[in-house]
């Protein structure tokens, strides 16, 4: 793994895949800090663009530009899983790139993220990789239905999906997701979703925020809620999961660990996403440090901060034509706006979010 000599000293400029809203509050959490970005991405306009002094806007694969963004950075980290594993390949030579390469080509392929996770004692839902219609049926007769069938690459909110009832023609799940190399897995009948951000330095250290509850709509994450609703005991599993998996990969950086909660309160991990999270976004105004100022300490080789939780808390998602409405919530109490700044309003697109901050 490689890590800067030494701690990155304000000023310093961090390297950032990546344009979208997670890549703005990132940048906005290190200039917070004294250091400098520099977005890397192919995208035209993107809210990350508004709130750093250096872009290089090309194409994840074109080698050139790569190599002269890492001459004018000194780390360089993502904001979203979906960068080119190659990319990150490609840069770790010439700077320090964190968190490791090797850590989102796993997290890229589903299959290869479910085999990393059982291989470490830690429950998923049944599940079996297929790259034909007719293994797709042969694993259908092995779990049963209901299941899940999804893409084993480049999926996110609820693309690269589809749910198999019982009565639904293998070959039309097939088809509906690009009859490509995919994963099937069972139908998880669970209590409630959760999720654990944890963040690791390169010393080892982790610190983990509460237990977040999520409400997905959709397959998109529309509510966040902390603390989550469970035993003392399961959110202390919970933290330990991921604490676990972050030591095993060797981690640098934030990440999220998706989970289901059984009803007799045992869990399952889901997904693993190796960034910064939605459902970490009420870290902003509900803790002492966000998610995002964990990321750029971890990767800057800066101490981790602890993490105090203010209050209750819940994070709302602004989906769509929903930001149109941001106005109403200037005037709640303990409610904090974030809009990302994107210019086209879309179904489906996260366009903003709202954080309210409780008395416990």
């Amino acid at each position: 793994m490689s890590v800067p000599a030494t701690a990155l000293e304000p000023g310093a400029t961090i390297g950032i895949l990546g344009s979208g809203q997670l890549g703005r509050m990132l940048a906005l959490a290190a200039a917070q800090l004294g250091f400098k970005c520099h977005i890397f991405a192919p995208d035209r306009d993107s809210p990350a663009f508004d709130v750093v002094r250096e872009t290089t806007r090309a194409a994840y694969g074109d080698e050139q530009a790569l190599a002269d963004f890492a001459e004018n950075v000194d780390v360089v980290t993502y904001e979203f899983e979906n960068i080119p594993a190659e990319t990150a390949a490609f840069l770790a030579p010439r700077v320090p790139v964190l968190p490791d390469p090797k850590v989102l080509a796993t997290t890229q392929d589903r299959v290869a993220e479910k085999d990393f996770i059982t291989g470490l004692g830690i429950g998923t839902a049944p599940y079996a990789a297929l790259a034909t219609s007719a293994e797709l049926s042969a694993a259908l007769d092995r779990i049963g239905r209901p299941a899940v069938l999804k893409t084993r690459r480049f999926g996110y909110d609820g693309k690269g999906q589809a749910a198999i009832a019982k009565d639904t023609a293998a070959e039309t799940a097939w088809q509906e997701v690009g009859a490509q190399p995919s994963i099937l897995e069972a139908f998880v009948r669970f209590d409630r979703e959760v999720s654990v951000v944890a963040a690791r330095s390169a010393d080892g250290t982790v610190e983990c925020f509460d237990l977040t509850e999520n409400e997905h709509h959709d397959h998109i994450l529309k509510v966040s809620r902390v603390p989550a609703a469970v035993s003392d005991s399961t959110a202390r599993e919970a933290l330990r999961i991921a604490e676990t998996i972050a030591h095993r990969f060797d981690y640098v950086g934030v990440l999220a660990v998706e989970m289901f909660v059984l009803r007799d309160g045992t869990l399952l991990v889901n997904e693993i996403a190796p960034r910064v999270h939605n459902s970490g976004h009420w870290t902003l105004d509900g803790a002492s440090v966000s998610q995002f100022e964990q990321h750029i300490r971890a990767v800057a080789g800066w101490p981790l901060a602890k993490p105090i939780r203010k209050g209750r808390v819940e994070m709302i998602n602004l989906i769509g034509h929903e930001v149109e409405g941001y106005r109403k919530w200037l005037t709640v109490p303990g409610a904090a706006v974030h809009l990302y700044g994107k210019a086209a309003i879309r179904p489906g697109r996260k366009m903003g979010h709202v954080t309210r901050v409780f008395a416990d």
